[in-house]
């Protein structure tokens, strides 16, 4: 999976350790654009911090149990992706 696309994503956690780790995966995998920023209330009310990234989202290998949804970003609009199944 690659992160040279024009796709980018947001990711919402239950905690900001949570964000932290899935922002070290990213790094990890390659995804050097991807960045750690608040996230509007329309799409988290946990903690509010996200993760902004551009490498396709795998669940097997992406996820963490703080990880609560992932949208894509379309014009202004958040599409979800994938929600946690077991929040």
């Amino acid at each position: 999976m690659s992160c040279d696309n024009d796709k980018q994503y947001v990711a919402t956690f239950a905690t900001h350790l949570g964000a932290l780790e899935f922002y070290e995966t990213l790094q990890a995998l390659g995804d050097k654009k991807s960045k750690m920023s608040p996230v509007p209330r329309t799409i988290s009310i946990s903690c509010g911090t996200g993760v902004y990234f551009y490498r396709e989202f795998d669940p097997s290998t992406m996820s963490n149990p703080d990880l609560e949804k992932v949208f894509l970003i379309q014009d202004q609009d958040y599409l979800e992706l994938w929600a946690n199944p077991n929040p």
